[in-house]
């Protein structure tokens, strides 16, 4: 047999191996694959891999000249959220198979949780639990889940076989009320809830509590708030003891490592003899806290009381708030504001304002985030009334004040009734000009009838034109005289004399009717004509008797 037809002998011997998988626990990867020639002696099999920052195939570190069907090896990048690709091969000498199929997968969704170190401590009747994640203490796999780790735990009397489940633990975290020198053993296990991955338990643990105490610890531990303070109170059946509280951070519990050194004094409340301690709020930001209280009676110590977990957001006291308004045209504008002297609320809050008219049982409802709006379209000169009460809506709390004190305030004259005030003034204006207008013509008639004009219309006085005619009819401001003439007959003179003499007091006489009467008398001018028709007689006759 030639050299050639071994070496393809060999070649056709050797086959890829197939089935290949990924097993990833915490930062531990174990590769496995079958293989079809198990029966050839001196097979060995190598890995490579690729990531997607290199192009070229590498060498898979732990897994080169691997005689058995699996192989272990740690994270390939930092980043384990990247795709890996592998590919294996069977190696005899300096021959070998082709390369198997590729297989790829994403480290992370891959992974499984592993089991927590767990360390126990026992107190009177309270064991300490203390847990260490998963992983190692630099591990890539849950580098940056640690915080978000919770625990569960199955714990179990050792002399029973009937297991109490705790769920929801933390490093650190006690388990109160536990009988006194009694063998008790638990499991841990851990679990990120955020991707659904659940981990295997711990190994099992036991231990023995201790004997009680002489001095007991304080219990039933109750917090309540005011708008200034918080108040912890407990029970305690002994006297003349002292107590002091102290609080801790409620995020240092999922802090990876002890944080037992973490607990602070609460000032004011250090060796008091009340089984109460009052501090104020704003010592304490929002946030989940932990309180505990110890108990002294001379140089006896009790141990730390169940601790007690104070949740700021849930002890939130919001007062009502005070609601003013002002009135803008048809339109009203509110103001919400916090009560004066209320501390500061670190939350944001919602307003619901109740809304109605005074003369109205209506009532209108709605919500405001702002704590300024305006309310449109009301009625002019018109009363409304306001009242609120403020809500904080939580995730997990939802808390509410009263209700503020009524508001009630009267809008002002909107444009539409500035456009009625213009109207009427304009309709009383033409209203007016029309009555002067008719009284005006009705006084015109009025004098018309009873006071009539002292002159003649028109088309009468035309006819009268000549003065005769006119004085039989109009007063005049001097009374019309004739023109005399003397006449040096001595006869003559006498009788003109005598006439005019006469006539003057007829004249008189005429003059003095006239003015009691107040009506002209035309009884001068016929005095007056005959007197002229005597004189013209007398000239006339004059003549002849001298001739």
């Amino acid at each position: 047999m030639t050299r050639r037809s071994v070496r393809l002998g060999c070649e056709k011997n050797l086959q890829p191996p197939e089935n290949i998988e990924v097993y990833i626990t915490d930062d531990n990867f174990t590769l496995k694959w079958n293989s079809r020639i198990e029966t050839v002696e001196n097979v060995t099999f190598s890995a490579v891999y690729q990531i997607p920052e290199v192009d070229d195939w590498m060498k898979l570190p732990g897994c080169q000249h691997i005689v058995v069907n699996k192989c272990h090896f740690s994270p390939l990048s930092s980043d384990v959220y990247e795709e890996v690709k592998l590919r294996i091969r069977a190696e005899k000498g300096n021959d070998s198979s082709s390369w198997s199929e590729v297989y790829s997968f994403i480290p992370f969704e891959e992974a499984q949780i592993g089991p927590p170190k767990v360390h126990l401590e026992a107190e009177d009747k309270t064991i300490t639990i203390h847990i260490s994640p998963p992983g190692t203490v630099d591990n890539v796999m849950w580098s940056l889940d640690v915080s978000a780790f919770t625990y569960s735990l199955v714990m179990w009397k050792n002399s029973s076989n009937v297991e109490e489940r705790i769920e929801t633990v933390h490093p650190g975290d006690k388990i109160y009320k536990l009988s006194p020198e009694t063998t008790y053993c638990l499991k841990v296990r851990a679990k990120l809830l955020l991707y659904n991955k659940n981990g295997s338990y711990s190994p099992v643990c036991c231990i023995n509590t201790t004997a009680e105490n002489e001095l007991p610890p304080p219990e039933n531990l109750e917090i309540s708030a005011d708008n200034e303070n918080y108040i912890l109170k407990w029970d305690y059946a002994y006297v003349n003891a002292t107590f002091q509280v102290q609080w801790f951070h409620g995020f240092l519990k999922i802090i990876r490592g002890t944080n037992l050194h973490k607990w602070q004094q609460i000032p004011n409340c250090e060796h008091i003899k009340t089984t109460y301690c009052i501090f104020p709020r704003k010592r304490l930001s929002k946030g989940i806290y932990y309180l505990r209280v110890q108990a002294s009676n001379g140089n006896s110590t009790s141990f730390w009381s169940e601790e007690k977990k104070l949740n700021t957001g849930i002890y939130i006291v919001i007062p009502p708030p005070v609601i003013s308004m002002k009135s803008i045209n048809d339109s009203l504008r509110v103001y919400v504001n916090a009560a004066e002297g209320s501390v500061k609320q670190p939350y944001p809050l919602i307003y619901e304002i109740i809304f109605w008219e005074n003369s109205s049982n209506v009532e209108r409802k709605f919500l405001k985030e702002k704590n300024d709006f305006t309310i449109d379209n009301l009625q002019p000169l018109t009363v409304y009334c306001v009242k609120g009460r403020a809500h904080f809506v939580g995730e997990q709390l939802n808390k509410s004040s009263i209700f503020s004190n009524t508001v009630c305030e009267k809008t002002k004259p909107g444009n539409s009734y500035k456009i009625w005030v213009i109207a009427g003034i304009c309709i009383a204006g033409v209203f007016i000009l029309l009555t002067m207008y008719v009284m005006k013509t009705l006084l015109r008639c009025f004098n018309y009838v009873f006071f009539p004009s002292l002159k003649p219309p028109s088309n009468i006085d035309k006819y009268l034109s000549e003065q005769p005619l006119k004085n039989l009819l109009l007063l005049t401001s001097e009374e019309q005289i004739e023109r005399c003439f003397i006449i040096e007959n001595t006869n003559t003179n006498t009788i003109m004399k005598e006439t005019n003499q006469i006539d003057e007091d007829h004249k008189k006489y005429n003059s003095q009717t006239s003015q009691d009467s107040g009506n002209y008398s035309n009884e001068d001018e016929n005095s007056g004509s005959k007197t002229s028709e005597e004189l013209l007689q007398l000239e006339t006759e004059s003549p002849e008797m001298n001739s």
